[in-house]
């Protein structure tokens, strides 16, 4: 049993030892020092935020659009090796060469939007990113060799050049997997929170004053508290995107910043104001009583009624 479960995390293993590698981590760092420059000085742009998908799609743009090159390559070593890659009468594009093209020009969308999300990744999840990314490059550059050796007649070397590109995006779509699954990159991070399931008291009503904000724990939730117009408001303090706690940024009016990615929630209902989240954040009922101030997260469920006789 315990080589079955040393043998079940070896991939675990291995992508640890990458992001130990001194040459990704400087590689990382000079692609840090030109990005985040870039990227901060553009990131209120809604081209930028829909690049990321963010409160217009519900989720991350690049996944689906990783979808596309990974397709037309496979269906072009698909028919290369039905030998369906000979060009009709008069046409220079083979079949084959058709879609080596169409997935050329769908990884630029693909990278363009994995570029954008890398931005907003730090640390260990950051490097993994880089390392999915530069093997991307090289899927990419292997089949544009592959492409030009078509074009150019050399057909048993744009077959294997092509075999070659699908083989390493496909170890790239491995790591990006392990991204978003293994690493919980770009996923909803309050998605299951949904305590406490009665009136708790949070904090006292004078600790906070008006147009305050303060982050407290209740039952083990983080929530948000906020007093705007006399009235309180509490929202899940666990940013959706990445996890920091959104009252440690910066509020201005009803809105609070995230201190990480800088996303912005409206304080009121817990809306995106402006990406790169992707999720809102969960609202909690919250009232004030007897001097304290009060919240519930999901709502009792209802009594069952026994069937009438």
């Amino acid at each position: 049993m315990a080589d079955s479960g040393a043998a079940a995390a070896w991939h675990q293993r291995a992508l640890a030892e990458i992001t130990r590698w001194p040459w990704l981590q400087k590689v990382n760092d000079r692609a840090t020092a030109v990005v985040d420059p870039v990227y901060d000085r553009f990131r209120s742009n809604p081209v930028l935020e829909l690049m990321h998908g963010g409160r217009w799609l519900g989720h991350s743009l690049h996944p689906a659009l990783s979808d596309l090159p990974i397709g037309f390559w496979s269906a072009s070593v698909l028919l290369d090796s039905a030998g369906q890659d000979v060009a009709p009468r008069g046409r220079r594009l083979d079949p084959s060469s058709t879609l080596s093209a169409a997935g050329l020009a769908a990884a630029a969308a693909t990278a363009a939007t994995g570029w954008v999300d890398w931005s907003v990744s730090d640390g260990e999840d950051r490097r993994v990113g880089l390392f999915h990314g530069l093997l991307n490059v090289a899927g990419v550059s292997l089949q544009g060799a592959s492409l030009a050796a078509r074009l150019s007649g050399h057909r048993p070397t744009g077959r294997a050049l092509g075999a070659a590109s699908l083989g390493v995006t496909v170890v790239a779509a491995y790591i990006g997997g392990h991204l978003v699954q293994g690493r919980a990159v770009m996923v909803n991070r309050v998605a299951t929170t949904t305590g406490p399931t009665r009136w708790v008291r949070a904090v006292a009503e004078e600790d906070l004053p008006t147009d305050g904000v303060t982050g407290v724990e209740v039952e083990g939730r983080h929530v948000l508290l906020a007093r705007r117009d006399g009235e309180v408001h509490a929202i899940d303090d666990v940013c959706s995107h990445a996890g920091a706690l959104l009252h440690r940024g910066e509020t201005d009016d009803c809105t609070v910043t995230c201190p990480l990615h800088f996303s912005v929630f409206d304080l009121r209902d817990g809306r995106i104001v402006r990406g790169p989240a992707h999720h809102p954040q969960p609202v909690l009922p919250a009232r004030v009583r007897k001097g304290w101030i009060e919240v519930r997260g999901s709502a009792p469920a209802p009594r069952s009624r026994r069937p009438a006789d």
